[in-house]
């Protein structure tokens, strides 16, 4: 059914295998840890746009909010016409609401899709999504994009003795299908995907702790105002309560669900937070300048638009405006 999702994935997957096949043996597990990371790379990287346009809405978002609790107020009885004001704000600062939802949309396919073409190379057993094959019928059978050959070779690569598609909750009656698989153990798995995990979730927390402490501080500096009439109690409430849910919530999800990620999906969520981190920072210093900028022009324009000390004022009336006291 999500087909359109799963053959793009893994064409890129096997792309990027193929490049550093001419760098290190393709057959390793490491060649596939890498190919992992380098495909939420180029993902990452077709996304740098739109996450520029995201941060840019979320500050005029932000400048917004005091206009925005104004037009709440003074319409409060009037929906239709307090969504028209509110449209009309939009158009005046060249923003739109959902463009901070472009990226998140984009990204869950994307993480939904790789879980299931990684699980894909396992298709033994009947439970955990297995299809039922045989270990020999498994092996001789393509994935997606992927050939026989390369199921062999991701079924038989490994990290730390771990194949690179084994989860924590793996059955056991899916080992079978790997290389080595009578020494593949539970806590095996574990000792390696849950380090992968607790690093996933951490970064999770790191990169919310980066977006709250911003906001926080361009409140503090008065760049952003804080919530103003009846409604304001209530908002600050929620604002808090949004704040604690993307500091702990989210990572707390990821240590629940975490159980049924792959090895190769927790290096491909690993990057992703990591890259958010640096790309948080320094999108955040280059919005920075681009606000520092804007003042600087503001004033800038201000002051070459302001009369000249001791000018005349000049009287655009006319003569006859003026004996009427116009």
């Amino acid at each position: 059914m999500l087909n359109f999702i799963y053959w793009p994935i893994s064409w890129v997957l096997r792309f990027w295998h193929e490049v550093i096949g001419y760098v290190i043996p393709k057959d390793t597990g490491v060649a596939w840890i890498l190919a992992i990371v380098l495909l939420t790379c180029t993902v990452r990287l077709f996304l740098l746009k739109p996450m520029v346009n995201q941060m840019r809405s979320t500050r005029k978002m932000q400048e917004m909010q005091p206009r925005m609790q104004e037009i709440r107020e003074k319409y409060k009885n009037d929906q239709q016409k307090m969504a028209e004001e509110t449209q009309k704000l939009y158009r005046e600062m060249g923003t739109n609401p959902l463009a901070s939802c472009i990226v998140p949309l984009v990204q869950m396919p994307i993480f939904i899709g790789l879980l299931h073409v990684l699980r894909s190379f396992n298709r033994t057993g009947t439970s955990g999504g297995g299809l039922g094959m045989s270990i020999e019928e498994n092996r001789q059978t393509a994935n997606y994009a992927f050939p026989a050959s390369d199921v062999q070779s991701f079924l038989d690569a490994n990290f730390f003795g771990v194949p690179i598609s084994a989860y924590m909750s793996m059955p056991e009656e899916a080992y079978a299908a790997f290389t080595g698989a009578e020494d593949l153990t539970r806590a095996k798995i574990v000792a390696v995907c849950l380090p992968l995990l607790l690093l996933c979730a951490v970064f999770t927390h790191f990169n919310a702790r980066l977006m709250v402490n911003r906001q926080q501080e361009r409140r503090a500096s008065g760049k952003v105002a804080a919530p103003t009439g009846e409604n304001a109690a209530m908002m600050e409430a929620q604002m808090g309560m949004m704040n604690k849910m993307m500091l702990w919530f989210m990572p707390i999800m990821i240590l629940a669900t975490g159980i049924i990620w792959h090895v190769g999906l927790l290096f491909y969520m690993l990057t992703n937070n990591v890259w958010t981190f640096f790309q948080t920072i320094l999108l955040n210093n280059k919005m920075d300048k681009e606000e520092a900028a804007e003042e600087a022009r503001k004033v800038e324009l201000k002051r070459t638009t302001a009369p000249a000390p001791g000018a005349r004022k000049v009287d655009r009336r006319t003569k006859k405006q003026r004996k009427q006291g116009k």
